[in-house]
């Protein structure tokens, strides 16, 4: 017998694959792997089967860093593996509240 949750990812996972490539299905992923929380503190960008991750924070860098090749077996999970090759780390500088685009 599965549990739930290993029946319900692996639906999703599928769902996911099945869709047109996308910053937006990349950034679903991303979610789904690693939770709202460090989702929310980071962007991510997939080109040529290398995610790069991107964290102005550098606490969450480390913790990315340390979480690498757990965080990468998630995110080939519900993007297949032959998508993503490689998971690239960048600490990008914080913007300043004043600054403007």
């Amino acid at each position: 017998m599965f549990p739930i949750q290993h029946l319900s990812s692996g639906v999703i996972a599928e769902v996911i694959r099945r869709q047109p490539s996308s910053p937006a299905r990349t950034t679903l992923a991303w979610q789904l792997a690693v939770g709202t929380a460090l989702a929310r503190a980071t962007t991510v960008e997939l080109t040529e089967g290398v995610l790069t991750v991107h964290s102005p924070d550098p606490r969450w860098t480390l913790e990315i860093t340390r979480a690498r090749d757990v965080v990468l077996g998630r995110v080939q999970h519900y993007l297949g593996a032959a998508h993503v090759k490689r998971l690239r780390i960048e600490k990008t500088p914080r913007r300043s509240r004043g600054s403007s685009s």
